[in-house]
This record gives C-alpha cells, sequence and structure tokens, in this order.
C-alpha cells in the first residue's frame, strides 16, 4: 500500500522533482502511521500482497476466459430452445479455508453466465444453474487451483 499511494502521489504531481520525491516519501509514510493505528495496516500485510499479486493476476484471467466461454455456451443454449435448458440446484463441496477465498469462488461462480450461487455453508456452495453440465470438474477447477495456492 506504501509503494502505491506513493506512485499515486508521484503521478498526480506531474513532475518529479527531489522536493516532490522526499514530500512525498514523508508524507506517505505519516499516511503509513495512521493506517496502521486505524485499520492495522502491516508491512507483512502488504509483502503478502505483492506475492499474491500474481495469483490475483491469473485468477483474473482465468474468470475472464470463464465468463467469455459461459457467454457463448448460454447463448447456444437459449438459441436452441427450451429443451436445451434443464435448470437446477447444484450442490458442490470445495473445501477453502479462508473468507476472502470463499468470496472469491462464490462471486466468481456468480458472474459466470447460467450459474448463481445461492447459499455458502462449511464449504458447501449451493448454485442455480441452467443446466448441471455447466458445474462439471468444478470442484477441481483452475478457480479451485489457485484459491488453494493464494491460501498457501
Amino acid at each position: 500500500m506504501y509503494v502505491l499511494i506513493f506512485l499515486l502521489w508521484l503521478v498526480l504531481n506531474g513532475k518529479i522533482t527531489l522536493e516532490l520525491v522526499l514530500l512525498g516519501l514523508a508524507l506517505t509514510a505519516l499516511l503509513a502511521l495512521v493506517m496502521r493505528a486505524l485499520f492495522g495496516y502491516r508491512v507483512k500485510t502488504e509483502l503478502r500482497f505483492w506475492r499474491a499479486s500474481g495469483l490475483f493476476a491469473a485468477y483474473a484471467a482465468a474468470l475472464l476466459a470463464a465468463v467469455i466461454r459461459a457467454n457463448f455456451a448460454v447463448l447456444g443454449r437459449i438459441l436452441r430452445g427450451s429443451r436445451a435448458l434443464s435448470p437446477a440446484l447444484v450442490r458442490i463441496r470445495v473445501p477453502l479455508r479462508t473468507p476472502l477465498c470463499r468470496y472469491l469462488f462464490a462471486n466468481s461462480i456468480t458472474l459466470t453466465p447460467g450459474t448463481i450461487t445461492v447459499d455458502v455453508e462449511d464449504g458447501v456452495y449451493t448454485v442455480h444453474c441452467l443446466d448441471p453440465a455447466m458445474l462439471d470438474g468444478m470442484e477441481d477447477s483452475v478457480f479451485v487451483r489457485l484459491l488453494r495456492r493464494l491460501e498457501g
């Protein structure tokens, strides 16, 4: 966070001089102290974030690819008519430990066309989908593998 705030300071100033860099370093250090006092900010947390940023980028790319594929799959089912649709509630078990990873996984399902996460309880996700085949292999999908790596 400290690095991002400092870079934002430099970008918003529009020029780089020794005085602006020193003032920016001082102000961002002061802001970091305030964030530590108010929000429990730690440098360790920031380092963990930077280490995980590659995984977040890979996750975002995988999610974008899945959303594009699902758009075409849903479009195909709609164009074939109502016989191609067989809506169902499906329960899948994905043992993610951290609330952040559970949140990301549930919302990734909801962002993907044709599926909506209805409930999450003890690692069991209840998902409404247009066709149960849409969730085949979801327990060991690229999403789950990346989130497990993110959990450590």
